[in-house]
């Protein structure tokens, strides 16, 4: 039954919902936002149509990122993993159209970290090979696009637990590590650990809330979970839930 939750502990919150439906949410409740949303790319989700038409894609983008808008507090910020492209067929610029709709829903863009996963999933699809006629260019990276909603400097400053080491390398935008095995995890698109792991040391401080909307295998609550922050993960699929709640009861 959708409108549930799901999982609940002292640190962490998994709400079986459709982001877009009514959701336990509070408004200005949250501290910072680690997603990595439907790619629209054909991905065989449990509960998910990830072939929509285009335009009903950036549709459903914008719904979600209103509702994300209005649960942030005003200092709260976001992370968003999203590629730079469709990569495929007719490539669509869907890095930088995510980017354009989220500052249309209120949110204040800050930077960009280029993601380098270092893998190529089909070397051979270049197209027209040693040829001008139609070659297909391959970027192994992604985007995590940082914004905040209405102010960049936190209002009540709390615990930092970043490393000088750390910050120093995770403030240079080009983030160096490789992607998570889908077969590993249970899960068609799962991040690695290591993306919401520096989100959330580098862009909040211990106790706070993080939310991810489309929770998947709930890497971001485990992250958030070791970090000392308190986390809420949201998924249409009941499936998903429970792998990520077996997934945080392990730790």
């Amino acid at each position: 039954m959708l409108n549930t939750i799901f999982y609940k502990d002292d640190d962490a919150v998994i709400l079986h919902e459709d982001m877009l439906g009514d959701t336990k949410i509070r408004d200005n409740h949250i501290d910072l936002i680690v997603t990595s949303p439907p790619y629209n790319v054909g991905k065989e989700y449990l509960n998910n149509d990830d072939n929509l038409e285009y335009e009903d894609y950036l549709n459903f983008t914008e719904k979600w990122l209103s509702k994300c808008y209005a649960f942030a507090k005003d200092d709260g910020r976001l992370c968003m993993n999203v590629p730079i492209d469709t990569g495929k067929g007719f490539p669509k610029s869907i890095g930088a159209d995510i980017t354009c709709i989220a500052k249309k829903c209120g949110w204040n863009y800050r930077t960009t970290i280029i993601w380098n996963e270092g893998n190529i999933s089909n070397k051979k699809a270049r197209g027209s090979f040693m040829s001008a006629s139609s070659p297909h260019v391959i970027a192994p990276i992604e985007l995590i696009v940082i914004m905040y909603k209405k102010q960049w400097k936190k209002v009540n400053p709390g615990i930092s637990d970043i490393t000088k080491e750390e910050f120093l390398s995770w403030t240079d935008g080009l983030w160096n590590f490789h992607g998570e095995s889908k077969i590993k995890i249970g899960h068609p698109a799962p991040f690695p650990l290591e993306l919401p792991k520096r989100c959330i040391k580098l862009f909040s401080y211990k106790n706070d809330i993080i939310l991810d909307p489309f929770m998947g295998s709930g890497t971001t609550l485990l992250a958030a979970n070791m970090l000392s922050r308190k986390a809420i993960g949201i998924d249409i699929s009941r499936e998903y839930c429970e792998l990520a709640m077996h997934r945080l009861l392990k730790l």
